[in-house]
């Protein structure tokens, strides 16, 4: 039987000790570890802590921190900075070959690895340092004219938009925002508020995967009624990328844009874009205008962060070991416990869904009477060296908790302690 919230309040300090206490076991037990190999756990058979609590020892969080902000930043495992630290080393200590071998690892194994896990083709995938750099690069290479119009949805996130903005003023694009409410109302209501904007001179319509708030976007939907009218489809996937299992191929957009950096916990800096070779027709390169492969439209030349790319292998090769499904219930389930934990305060206002269609798994945004979302961050943080995120935009002061699986319900509960005490 789980104790009252006033009993719980008064065991603040217990917790904030309990929470300091896992994560130095966690540092003390990957000190033990071999360079560059993941504690070992086996896939876990249930959403519960107990089973999360061995692939939990990879991660090297400090001390006395609590890191709920995952749909900024993503916190990588130990093994990733080996990874890193290795790609540098190898460069280092021999320029050339270590380059090549990097080069090589690269091309023969994450790109590969990157496209089975989304379901592309190997020649479809373009490494990037970001979502917001793939955005630029597919709505930078969409063949438009002055008078041509692409639909967004006012929900995007700045970084989405800044391209487009880019795209009106030097090419006189036109761009139409339709208005989508937040919480969504439903999966048709978003589909026919967008599809609603289109007209004979729509050309493409692009808009978010998960929105920066959690929400979930029918793409399938849209592409394949999009496709009928021969209109491109260009999505935002950077907050869906490591949340749940991701079929590109099903989803049938013609780009996608997504961080690696965030839910994958790759090394920052990470991201990629897809572009379908079915919808070459689509784009131009922005680099050069005789470019006939995907990866020659929008690979820009010059040298790369090879180190942190080759990195990228490392980090899918942890989270396929585990699981996207895995992933994807155990997120559901962190935050499902902490939406009840939500729903006993009166002056507490749950803006994510519960309904799967609708939400990611991860991300939850609520709004609490009379506590400015902004200000909360800093009170969190003082308070209980807790890191959380804002969502002061689409009408709401909401605070954002985005948890991820190394997250902890015993986390949770402090959280809610002192939320409740606010």
């Amino acid at each position: 039987m789980k104790e009252s919230r006033k009993s719980k309040l008064h065991r603040r300090e217990f917790f904030k000790k309990s929470v300091v206490g896992i994560i130095g076991s966690i540092g003390s037990i990957y000190a033990n570890t071999n360079f560059g190999v993941a504690n070992d756990f086996k896939r876990p058979s249930s959403p519960t802590d107990l089973d999360w609590s061995a692939i939990n020892s990879n991660f090297i969080l400090k001390n006395g921190v609590t890191y709920m902000n995952n749909a900024s930043l993503g916190m990588p495992p130990m093994i990733i900075n080996d990874a890193v630290k290795a790609g540098y080393d190898g460069i280092s200590k021999e320029p050339l070959h270590g380059k090549r071998k990097l080069q090589d690892k690269i091309s023969k194994k994450v790109i590969p690895l990157l496209a089975s896990t989304f379901n592309v083709k190997t020649d479809e995938v373009i490494l990037t340092r970001n979502a917001s750099e793939a955005l630029f690069l597919q709505t930078l290479g969409l063949v438009l004219k002055k008078g041509d119009e692409v639909v967004l949805s006012t929900q995007e996130h700045p970084a989405a938009l800044k391209p487009w903005m880019h795209r009106g003023s030097k090419d006189g694009v036109i761009l139409k925002y339709v208005f989508i409410p937040s919480p969504l109302v439903s999966k048709q209501d978003t589909v026919n508020r967008l599809m609603s904007a289109v007209s004979s001179k729509t050309k493409a319509i692009s808009f978010c995967h998960v929105t920066r708030g959690g929400h979930r976007y029918p793409v399938k939907e849209i592409a394949d009624l999009a496709r009928r009218k021969g209109i491109a489809t260009l999505v935002d996937g950077a907050q869906a990328v490591g949340q749940f299992p991701i079929d590109i191929k099903n989803l049938g957009c013609d780009a996608y844009s997504a961080s690696l950096h965030k839910w994958i916990l790759a090394p920052s800096g990470s991201g990629f874009l897809v572009v379908r070779d079915s919808s070459k027709r689509f784009f131009e390169s922005p680099f050069d205008l005789k470019a006939s492969t995907v990866n020659s439209f929008f690979d820009p030349p010059g040298t790369k962060d090879y180190p942190v790319r080759a990195a990228v292998g490392t980090a899918l090769n942890f989270i396929n070991r585990i699981g996207l499904d895995n992933i994807e219930k155990r997120c559901r389930y962190l935050s499902n416990y902490l939406k009840e934990g939500l729903k006993k305060m009166e002056d507490v206002k749950i803006l994510s869904s519960y309904n799967h269609d609708l939400s990611a798994p991860g991300s939850t945004i609520f709004e609490k009477k009379n506590l400015d979302a902004l200000d909360s961050v800093k009170i969190f943080e003082k308070e209980i060296n807790f890191h959380i995120d804002e969502h002061q935009r689409d009408g709401h002061n909401a605070i954002r908790v985005s948890t991820h699986f190394y997250n902890t319900t015993d986390q949770i509960d402090l959280f809610l302690d002192t939320l409740n005490s606010i």
